[in-house]
């Protein structure tokens, strides 16, 4: 399937990427979730600066993984396989169908929490401990779905050198 070895490369690269992602988010997930969090830490956010750098960590990491994978390595491994490439949407939903992502509607749903985490941080801080609790839940699978991907990444990327 793969005819060049920059594309094995790349396809190879961005599937330790992820790999590498995945790992820091579920590190930060369990650090900022080991605990009980909920309205009064991030009310004293302002006084707590490990657990505010925890929280930036996770919204970071949490849309850093979701950037890569839909927007880079699957649409990438989609290609390779000479499967049509469209909107992230478009992809999830063929990585549902291939079995790789459990929901695409509910990916979309994690993406839509990064958005309220970002811009909610700063004015409404039960809406932040709603969204930081909403994607604390969907690290799981967001997690799955990069090794599910990431695994059929480097299959197709080392079968092309045999």
């Amino acid at each position: 399937m793969i005819d060049s070895a920059g594309l094995r490369e790349r396809l190879l690269f961005l599937a330790d990427v992820v790999t590498r992602e995945a790992g820091y988010l579920a590190q930060t997930d369990a650090r900022l979730f080991g605990a009980p969090f909920g309205l009064a830490q991030v009310a004293g956010l302002a006084h707590n600066p490990d657990l505010s750098e925890r929280v930036d960590a996770f919204v970071s990491r949490f849309g850093r993984l979701q950037d890569t994978l839909g927007g880079s390595l699957l649409p990438q491994l989609l290609a390779v396989m000479l499967e049509p490439v469209g909107s992230v949407l478009d992809n999830l939903n063929r990585a549902e169908r291939l079995g790789w992502v459990r929901s695409a509607s509910e990916w979309a749903e994690l993406r839509l929490l990064r958005n309220r985490m970002v811009h909610e941080y700063v004015r409404d801080a039960q809406e932040l401990v709603d969204a930081l609790h909403a994607a604390h839940r969907g690290v799981t699978d967001l997690i799955a779905s990069a090794a599910a991907i990431a695994q059929r990444a480097r299959e197709l990327g080392s079968s092309a050198t045999s």
